[in-house]
């Protein structure tokens, strides 16, 4: 029933038109396939972001306690049926205006596909394994490869001039 929902919303889904330069950066890391966030956010700012301009959106099946109180966590019983999240401070990293959001996930689940959905980022990027409607960058590559995607990313940011 969640991803009829959600399927059907994607049929509306607005291209964005984003001019300018990147510095917020939203990032929803999928944390049970993926585990080097650290390393992740490392990369980026050795590419330019500005650390203090990252914010974190994690999710991961069996969440741990052992990350810092920045992180915002994703979780699947936010999600109900009507695919809305109900949470507020997921809902209030969603609303945020990031110039660019990376969905670090390569596996389809509900949880993430709505996230992504529901940000109101500027330009949104992810991998070509995800539904194509949710990104207007689709970097072709698995999540284990953190430094391809990143230096894939960059690469096409300066052809795009949004950097």
């Amino acid at each position: 029933m969640v991803k009829k929902k959600l399927k059907n919303s994607l049929l509306n889904v607005k291209s964005s038109s984003f001019f300018g330069d990147i510095k917020t950066v939203g990032l929803i890391v999928d944390e049970s396939y993926f585990s080097h966030t650290q390393l992740l956010i490392k990369e980026l700012v050795e590419a330019g972001v500005v650390e203090g301009n990252i914010e974190l959106l994690l999710y991961k099946s069996k969440l741990k306690n052992n990350l810092g109180s920045s992180v915002t966590r994703l979780e699947s019983g936010y999600l109900d049926w009507k695919a809305q999240i109900k949470n507020e401070a997921v809902n209030n990293f969603l609303a945020k205006d990031f110039d660019l959001l990376v969905s670090y996930y390569d596996v389809d689940k509900a949880i993430l596909l709505v996230a992504t959905h529901e940000s109101k980022a500027k330009f949104k990027v992810g991998f070509s394994a995800i539904d194509k409607r949710l990104n207007n960058l689709m970097i072709n590559t698995n999540s284990e490869n953190y430094k391809v995607f990143v230096q894939e990313l960059f690469r096409y940011l300066k052809i795009l001039n949004k950097i």
